[in-house]
């Protein structure tokens, strides 16, 4: 074969790679949507973007935002606890705790969080409960407390389980729910941290693997997920110019490519429009003594809105002007209805002051 047929051959050959490139690029493109996704403002808890958010899925780590918030309700975060021989080795990921050393619940917890240690879940399951099926139990009662009702733990860490699956709806719930407390928060926005091994003569030094923490704007948690049947999930929760979204992506190949997306899309269409103040009094009752009772809500009325959706807002306050029986102070009373295009959108109470 002279040089020139070699070099026709070499050519036809790269020009066979890149087609087999491009077609392999084009197949990735086709899973670039999860399964079951949702996008939900935290402090309303309205529904902006889903899809397939009712479906039952498996959700793999994420499930560890769950098991957090219901240690820190229910543990002391500075009590010292001593790693036993039954959480050492448990499959999938772990920070390699070590029979008999001593670590805070609130250490734990972040190598629950930012590094998904499967032996920081067991460990701290055991610790609250006493074993993983008592504390199953306390995860599912926690998980009914916040509305998740179509919802079903079964172990605190997410290992697959046939019986252990939520939706992108209850997880979005329950995330919403544990980015209210303050501890819960400060744990899932850490992107590095050192704690102790009290067993060895170095420190661990935890790195989160949340990418959306350094890669999106306004990140401030929450937690990533992967096992073959769960697919990779992530949970997300960002916040820009005072509007705070929750983002839940199950069986997600380009989970955080995704996730940036929706995210993305939503803070262009949507602003944060406070629509009723509660310092504001909203009117009076007469009870059945005559005597004239002042109403309020006990926290502001904050929406996300389209630019659309707030020229045709409508509030509505549904309270009595008159009541047959004695009000006390702090009595609940009626509702303040926000109404889209005559859509019930958001209310909330209404008590007497």
């Amino acid at each position: 074969m002279n040089k020139r047929k070699i070099i026709l051959v070499i050519l036809v050959f790269i020009s066979l790679l890149n087609v087999f490139s491009i077609m392999f690029m084009s197949n990735i493109n086709v899973y670039s949507d999860s399964s079951s996704e949702i996008v939900m403002e935290l402090n309303s808890n309205r529904i902006l973007y889903e899809k397939n958010a009712n479906e039952k899925k498996y959700m793999a780590s994420t499930t560890k935002i769950l098991t957090a918030i219901t240690i820190i309700e229910n543990c002391k975060l500075d009590a010292v606890i001593t790693v036993g021989k039954e959480t050492i080795g448990v499959e999938g990921s772990s920070i390699y705790l070590i029979e008999g050393e001593k670590l805070s619940i609130k250490d734990l917890l972040y190598g629950l969080m930012l590094r998904s240690g499967n032996d920081c879940a067991e460990t701290l399951a055991i610790a609250c409960s006493g074993s993983i099926s008592e504390f199953s139990k306390l995860m599912n009662e926690t998980a009914k407390k916040i509305g998740a009702n179509n919802s079903n733990f079964v172990n605190p860490h997410g290992l697959h389980n046939d019986n252990h699956y939520t939706t992108a709806h209850d997880l979005a719930l329950i995330s919403c729910y544990a980015m209210k407390n303050a501890d819960f928060r400060e744990i899932v926005a850490t992107k590095k941290i050192k704690i102790p091994n009290t067993m060895g003569n170095y420190d661990r030094i935890l790195i989160n693997k949340n990418k959306m923490l350094t890669e999106f704007d306004g990140s401030n948690g929450i937690k990533t997920g992967y096992t073959k049947k769960a697919g990779r999930c992530l949970v997300s929760s960002c916040v820009r110019n005072g509007l705070e979204l929750i983002c839940v992506v199950l069986d997600c190949p380009p989970m955080f490519e995704h996730s940036k997306k929706l995210l993305s899309i939503t803070y262009d269409n949507y602003k944060s429009y406070n629509l009723v103040e509660s310092d504001n009094i909203l009117g009076f009752i007469y009870d059945k003594s005559g005597k004239n009772h002042a109403i309020h809500i006990k926290k502001d009325v904050v929406l996300p809105l389209t630019d659309n959706e707030y020229k045709n807002v409508k509030i509505v306050y549904n309270y009595p002007k008159k009541i047959d029986s004695e009000l006390s102070n702090n009595q609940f009373v009626g509702f303040v209805e926000i109404y889209c295009q005559n859509n019930l959108i958001f209310k909330q109470k209404i008590y007497t002051i």
